[in-house]
């Protein structure tokens, strides 16, 4: 039976209460790798600056209580450690070194300002050069180095993958499953079975279909549409089918447990460490071509107009009738009596019709205001040895548009169902823009003299018509990513406040339980609804880092914006979702961060074969301490720092995000085309130097060798900016795939930016000199 939409009712949490500051201050320490460190004040509070002498005896990530010793002439707090309260378990990565008999390991992770001393013995079957796991036996102290013990050997640095055997353990992802999950997924059967089909709905002379990237392995979701009557007018029935999980996967099982504990499928170039294991991710889940499959539902009729008029949920079997590509349906579609078409002809209607409903759906959506920025995206290509062989922008057809309409349909049904069943949950949660996020893109829009600007509570529909109105602009590309850095990140929560990029009341993620453990969740409530149950959370594991830093700043927001109420007593199965929402947000920014990692690493690798040579390319962000500089032909962006842009003062202009100079007034802005040498790279930093090419200069050639040595000494060079956490690690971010889609490489990208930017220090000075010293110092405290 089909039930009726209706608008989701928002809720939200209770206010936390902001925390009194007093003279001892809790904190997590930030290293840097030039040796002094910050405290993240738990407090949400600016940042308090540790000079080198006090990081001696502390570490990156410890968790300290310290006193705020003086401040600078900037009044910026500056503090003394007074204890070490926490000291992860986590390993240190790095490469064994001898030097004249002495042992060290030099961590990759250079916030770890300290080499560590491995004793003779402790090395095992290590030698040196090698990339060793170190386990601290000794903490540093204020005159002694670290001491640790080899506990595992990974291999040469030049071994291929070994980018990815780093970035797992340096940002903790879980990579190898436990033994009773492998044999609880051995036990499973191989294919459906009759007694996995009773009470379910036969599907499987429904001509589902699966559209994927060529490379893909894991098939989540199947789709089919046929025309129907809604109401008195024509529209359409639209079915899309997700590979039911939870079947197999119950909750509390050994499985279970490995999959929350990882949350996310993390994808790498040419690897994929995945939330199940193969049996299930690639076999007995996976909707594959021509075999039984059991899924879940949900059944929509979509109006003329594009909208889900009514839905259904229910358990059922299909079998998936055709496998294809994104790039064999965006050629049916473009020509319907071309090859592909022929190859398909019995599937040429059915996509014919999915196309029809895409259009009407992308129609609703325009209506309804949500952000849909086109962006570049790329993809990097690599041998078989691992190594970037070229780097080329993908290209979104009318096929990835399809899908994404597709399931960001299914997704929004889903957070009604919940939403109206009453049953708690996690939805996807983005919201508007902060006030001071608002505040920096009006003063850049008038800047610009757009001509338009945000209102005080503003709509997705705002940021949308600001997009179409600059689109035929020379700086459209600019204002874009302004539009885009300005937004917030999504996050999963029990507390829906709808998604503002989607312009969606109510919105959640549905369709992709192979991969992500929300979905899993997802699934399983709303089982429960269409049983007349309620599902329980099973016991959830001690929240780690990552989650405590999420809160902690998510905390701090709410406390920013908290009105004088009084306490409300919060339910504790909401903490509970609440506690599950958070570690899943954070376990996916850490997936992201590893993907980035890894990226970073291999363009660094990919530019060492193109030292000296010269490129044009485009400003993507610009800092008070130089330009970062997009190549046009190898989509690998650098820093040119504020010392190779010439013999005079630049002024940081934030409102225009541009450094101009004093004494011949020249501009550097986002958008402005340069050609550029690349002239550095710092593999273990992940940083890319480039110096700027001016016409008619006489560049003496120089050898690899010559520029690898010079660059050693160099102090002023930046780590390769990533890209957009969680958005869009290739590019900037598309709104519209948040329905959960991803990419040949990496299925979720999101319509906010706020990644995008970089860290505060670095857009804060108003007036920079033309010295490298102004980056080695204190950062600006973080807001």
């Amino acid at each position: 039976m089909y039930t009726k939409k209706t608008a989701s009712v928002t809720t939200s949490s209770a206010g936390a209460i902001q925390s009194r500051l007093t003279d001892e201050i809790v904190g997590t320490v930030q290293g840097h790798r030039d040796g002094h460190g910050f405290v993240i004040r738990d407090d949400g509070e600016p940042d308090i600056y540790l000079p080198p002498n006090e990081m001696r005896a502390v570490l990156h990530k410890d968790r300290v209580r310290v006193r705020i010793a003086r401040h600078d002439r900037r009044g910026r707090p500056e503090g003394h450690v007074l204890e070490i309260i926490e000291r992860p378990p986590q390993p240190i990565i790095g490469r064994l070194l001898q030097e004249s008999g002495v042992w060290l390991v030099a961590p990759e992770d250079k916030r770890y300002g300290q080499d560590i001393l491995i004793p003779k013995g402790a090395t095992g079957s290590a030698k040196p050069g090698q990339v060793v796991v170190v386990q601290l036996t000794e903490p540093p102290a204020l005159f002694g180095q670290p001491v640790g013990r080899v506990s595992e050997v990974l291999g040469e640095v030049d071994d291929p993958g070994m980018e990815i055997e780093i970035a797992v353990r340096k940002y903790g992802v879980p990579h190898v499953f436990s033994p009773e999950c492998l044999a609880e997924a051995k036990a499973l059967p191989d294919k459906v079975r009759a007694q996995d089909k009773r009470n379910r709905i036969d599907l499987t002379d429904v001509p589902l279909v699966t559209i994927d990237g060529e490379d893909a392995r894991d098939f989540d979701d199947a789709v089919y549409a046929e025309p129907a009557r809604v109401g008195r007018s024509k529209g359409w029935r639209l079915l899309v089918a997700i590979a039911d999980v939870s079947h197999y996967v119950t909750t509390g099982s050994a499985i279970d447990t490995d999959a929350y504990e990882r949350a996310t499928s993390v994808y790498f170039p040419r690897r994929v460490i995945p939330m199940l294991p193969e049996k299930l991710s690639n076999g007995l889940c996976s909707l594959n071509p021509q075999v039984e499959r059991l899924c879940m539902v949900c059944d929509m009729l979509i109006t003329a107009k594009g909208e889900v008029h009514a839905y259904q949920f229910y358990p059922a079997v299909m079998r998936s009738h055709a496998r294809f590509t994104y790039t064999e349906v965006a050629a049916i579609l473009a020509n319907t009596r071309g090859p592909e078409a022929a190859k398909y002809a019995e599937r040429v209607q059915d996509l014919l019709h999915l196309h029809d409903v895409y259009r009407a759906l992308l129609q609703a959506r325009q209506a309804r205001g949500a952000v849909d920025f086109e962006t570049t995206e790329t993809q990097i290509i690599c041998d078989e040895n691992g190594r970037i062989e070229k780097i080329v922008p993908r290209t979104r057809n009318e096929a990835h548009r399809l899908i994404e309409e597709a399931m960001l349909a299914a997704n929004e049904c889903s957070a009604d169902f919940i939403a109206q069943g009453g049953h708690a949950s996690l939805f996807r949660v983005h919201e508007g823009p902060t006030p001071e996020k608002l505040e920096v893109l009006r003063n850049y829009l008038k800047a610009m003299a757009v001509g338009m600007s945000i209102s005080e509570n503003p709509r997705p529909a705002e940021f949308q018509a600001i997009a179409e109105a600059t689109k035929a602009r020379p700086d459209a590309q600019q204002i874009h990513t302004m539009l885009l850095r300005s937004m917030q990140q999504a996050i999963y929560t029990p507390y829906n406040s709808g998604h503002f990029g989607l312009a969606f009341e109510a919105y959640t993620h549905f369709t992709s339980p192979i991969r992500r453990y929300p979905d899993l969740l997802v699934h399983r409530v709303i089982k429960a609804i269409l049983a007349g149950k309620k599902y329980r959370l099973p016991a959830l594991p001690t929240p780690g880092e990552a989650q405590f830093k999420l809160a902690k700043r998510l905390a701090g927001r709410a406390a920013a914006g908290a009105q004088a109420e009084a306490p409300v007593r919060i339910d504790p199965e909401l903490l509970a979702w609440e506690a599950a929402g958070l570690h899943c947000s954070a376990n996916e920014r850490r997936a992201d961060e590893a993907s980035r990692d890894v990226e970073a690493w291999l363009k660094c690798k990919y530019m060492r074969e193109h030292l000296g040579e010269e490129f044009s390319g485009v400003v993507s962000a610009v800092t008070g301490f130089g330009i970062f500089v997009t190549l046009d032909a190898l989509y690998v962006e650098g820093l040119v720092h504020i010392t190779e842009l010439g013999g005079e003062y630049f002024r940081f202009d934030e409102a225009r995000q541009e450094l101009r100079g004093e004494r011949t007034g020249i501009r550097y802005g986002i958008g402005t085309r340069l050609r550029v040498q690349v002239s550095r790279v710092d593999l273990d930093g992940r940083r890319i130097d480039f110096r700027l090419v001016r016409e008619g200069e006489d560049r003496p050639a120089r050898s690899a060798k010559d520029k690898s040595e010079k660059s050693a000494d160099k102090a002023t060079a930046r780590e390769v900016p990533n890209a957009a956490p969680d958005a869009a690690p290739d590019g900037a971010p598309h709104a519209a795939n948040e329905s959960g889609r991803r990419t040949p490489r990496k299925r979720e990208k999101e319509p906010e930016a706020s990644g995008l930017e970089r860290p505060a220090a670095r857009t804060s000075r108003k007036t920079t000199k033309k010295t490298g010293k102004d980056t080695a110092g204190k950062r600006s405290p973080r807001r």
